[in-house]
């Protein structure tokens, strides 16, 4: 190749002539990181639910595993290699939650003031609400619990999440 013609082309990619005669020496060099890329999709391999490993369970996974003749790099460089080798984690939705708080709605009274012990049976009982997705839509599952030893009074299970679900 001509020096004119490479001038012309270097020029043409925005790349200086210095930067390709480096990329010349190098392009046939194996990448740094291909023992721990392998390492990598051998731990994805390994089970199905392995596909949502992000940057910090993939950094702990090769902690545990300790491949051979791998370096284990900071969690930085696991996310960079994992980004290279397209195996990053994506989460697939948001949780949203189901509270939605009025601002002008009365604040209810803490009766309970965060304590949840109780010396004697059915002097303090809670319920909580549970939202299940099912394939026909949502179902809300509130159990009664009392305080003294964590025993469920009871079950209540509807499709909305409306007062008479938690009322005893």
């Amino acid at each position: 190749m001509m020096k004119g013609k490479l001038t012309f082309y270097c020029r043409m990619l925005h790349v200086s002539r210095q930067a390709f005669y480096k990329y010349l020496q190098r392009k046939d060099r194996p990448w740094k990181y291909q023992k721990l890329a392998d390492a990598m999709r051998d731990i994805l391999k390994e089970d199905e639910c392995n596909d949502t490993y992000g940057r910090s369970r993939m950094r702990d996974a090769l902690l545990q595993k300790k491949p051979k003749d791998v370096d284990i790099p900071s969690e930085r460089t696991v996310y960079r290699v994992m980004e290279e080798i397209g195996i990053s984690h994506r989460p697939k939705r948001k949780p949203n939650g189901i509270t939605k708080a009025d601002k002008a709605a009365r604040k209810s009274d803490d009766l309970l003031k965060r304590d949840f012990r109780s010396t004697e049976p059915l002097t303090k009982c809670v319920t909580d609400i549970t939202e299940i997705k099912a394939s026909d839509g949502k179902l809300y599952v509130s159990a009664m619990f009392d305080c003294f030893d964590l025993a469920v009074l009871g079950l209540a299970m509807a499709t909305n999440m409306k007062a008479p679900l938690c009322a005893p």
